[in-house]
């Protein structure tokens, strides 16, 4: 890379608009959405789809909600025109969908595009010629009379050929390709021009459709040259301002907002951003950035993981893994910090129902997409202890208290530090049976027990299966597990005190089992030791869990010293 750029860059130019208006005002309702995924994005691929694979990519369009769908370049080739021909002779097209074709200004191109659209109800033939003096100079070596003169001339052959069809609703959609970089007042001469062509009325409408060909600039600069343009435009009547912004600075979704802030009501583009270079403008982003502000986009993707997969497979071309919305890992936290904020906003959130969706680090609730919260937070080493605890509150329905939560996830780093992968929910459900005495023989079991009311508390005789023997137990204490750890102390001359201890149902039925949470901390020092138990009744869950956490202070009573 250069040391001074300048000295072989310059910065595009910027259009001087004091008038504009659109900073300050708020997108309100979708635009017209032109999928270009089977035209713009088929000819970017290594390996253009085959009509199979058109028509389910079509079929797949018309079910999320699109109402234009730019199909094909018909003169380019003949996949493409029999690809058109298909949808119209096989009536494969709903009523309530227009389809849209593309040419180049060039006689044989245009009435070989209009050939194929013979026999559809709707069709819009979209025009195209690049303007910018790059374009004019270098790759065509044309002056701007004669640029406008190759618009003009096709869209009087557009029109003609049209006039012999009748039967079918037309639409002429114009672009000025490379008209973020054309002249202004030439964008504006060229476009004017073409609709004087065309004469749009309500039975023959027209789009002008402004394109970033390739991005220039940054997207409050391509905001003015939009609104400069409706601004000084002669007659908007029955005309529609499209944009198809493209993605090489990667800012196509913002072009395309600050676009609609600034007076166009219709995009194109394609989904999850395929196309030339870095792709066109992704539809999905900007639809469902739409839905995340409360305004339907009237695009549906109910069950992306299935767009993506069909995309995937159509394009074959993988969606990445952070794309937004659509990514495997989108809605996955594995810090400690977003996980504690998603897990305490979930926790308010179910709690006490919000009016609307305020969910820390989530800007749009997974459920809406047909993506359920197993995949919210994963646990690896750089997880804190909300991860954890929200993975077995959401699979396994506990609810574990703060310091039981510090002490898992300390025993969590140390397993994914000493793998160096993640850990999934199955391990993490082993490491925490193993760890807190979950297991079907556990080390110390509660074979039965009997209790009595004392003057004091509470007397327990317990018969306890401990290394292969039974062994019986009595103390007494406020309560019964007080009894039940003097008796226990007593028997092993262990000392340790209960800090800590928590239950709650699992489930809503009056038969759940209860779920007990016992923290018990050595006399010998300050560490403490935590043992959990289920059971069909509460009380025995409880004494199981106190059983739990005393069998790990008999077992290594060393690293409690």
């Amino acid at each position: 890379m250069l040391a001074t750029p300048s000295d072989k860059y310059v910065p595009a130019p910027v259009i001087r608009f004091p008038q504009r208006t659109w900073p300050s005002k708020q997108l309100e309702q979708g635009p017209r959405w032109c999928s270009t995924d089977l035209r713009d994005g088929n000819q970017s691929l290594a390996n253009p789809m085959n009509i199979d694979k058109k028509l389910k990519f079509f079929d797949h369009l018309v079910t999320c909600g699109f109402k234009e769908v730019e199909v094909a370049f018909p003169s380019a080739s003949q996949t493409d025109f029999d690809f058109v021909r298909q949808l119209i002779d096989n009536a494969l097209i709903p009523d309530d969908v227009t389809i849209q074709v593309i040419t180049q200004s060039r006689p044989d191109l245009i009435e070989r595009t209009i050939e194929s659209l013979i026999g559809a109800a709707k069709a819009i033939v979209h025009l195209y010629n690049a303007t910018a003096p790059a374009f004019r100079e270098i790759v065509f070596n044309q002056d701007r009379p004669a640029t406008l003169v190759l618009a003009v001339k096709g869209a009087q052959q557009i029109r003609a050929l049209c006039e012999q069809h009748p039967e079918t609703q037309w639409t002429l959609e114009y672009s000025p390709e490379t008209f973020n970089f054309t002249e202004p007042e030439f964008a504006l001469e060229i476009c004017q021009a073409v609709a004087e062509v065309w004469q749009p009325c309500e039975a023959r409408p027209l789009i002008i459709n402004l394109p970033t060909t390739v991005e220039r600039n940054t997207p409050n600069v391509f905001a003015d040259q939009i609104e400069h343009f409706i601004h000084n435009f002669h007659s908007l009547a029955h005309v529609t301002i499209s944009v198809h912004p493209h993605n090489d600075r990667g800012t196509g979704v913002a072009s395309a907002e600050l676009a609609m802030l600034a007076g166009a009501t219709r995009v194109e583009g394609c989904l999850f951003g395929n196309g030339e270079r870095t792709g066109n403008v992704d539809l999905v982003t900007l639809a469902l950035n739409l839905y995340s502000q409360g305004i339907d986009p009237q695009l549906r993707f109910a069950d992306i993981q299935n767009t993506v997969e069909l995309v995937e497979q159509c394009n074959q071309l993988p969606v990445h893994p952070r794309h937004p919305y659509a990514g495997r890992l989108v809605f996955t936290a594995f810090s400690g910090s977003h996980q504690d904020a998603i897990k305490k906003g979930f926790t308010r959130y179910h709690a006490q129902p919000l009016d609307h969706w305020n969910i820390p680090y989530l800007p749009i609730d997974p459920m809406d997409l047909g993506c359920n919260y197993e995949e919210v937070i994963r646990v690896n080493s750089q997880s804190g202890k909300s991860g954890a605890a929200w993975l077995l509150q959401e699979n396994h329905g506990l609810v574990l208290p703060k310091m039981l939560q510090v002490d898992l996830s300390k025993r969590v780093k140390n397993h994914t530090d000493s793998t160096g992968s993640e850990m999934n929910i199955a391990q993490l459900w082993q490491l925490f049976r193993t760890s807190y005495g979950l297991v079907s023989q556990p080390l110390m079991s509660l074979q039965r027990y009997h209790s009595q009311p004392t003057a004091d508390g509470q007397k327990i005789e317990a018969q306890i299966r401990y290394h292969d023997q039974d062994i019986v137990c009595v103390g007494c204490g406020i309560g019964l597990m007080s009894a039940l750890l003097t008796g226990l102390m007593q028997q092993f001359d262990c000392q340790a005190n209960v800090v800590d201890y928590h239950e709650h149902t699992l489930g809503t039925q009056t038969h759940s089992k209860a779920a007990s949470y016992v923290q018990l901390q050595s006399t010998m020092s300050n560490v403490s030791i935590f043992g959990v138990a289920i059971e069909e009744d509460a009380t025995k869950a409880s004494l199981q869990a106190l059983l739990n956490a005393y069998a790990q202070l008999l077992r290594a009573p060393a690293s409690f010293a």
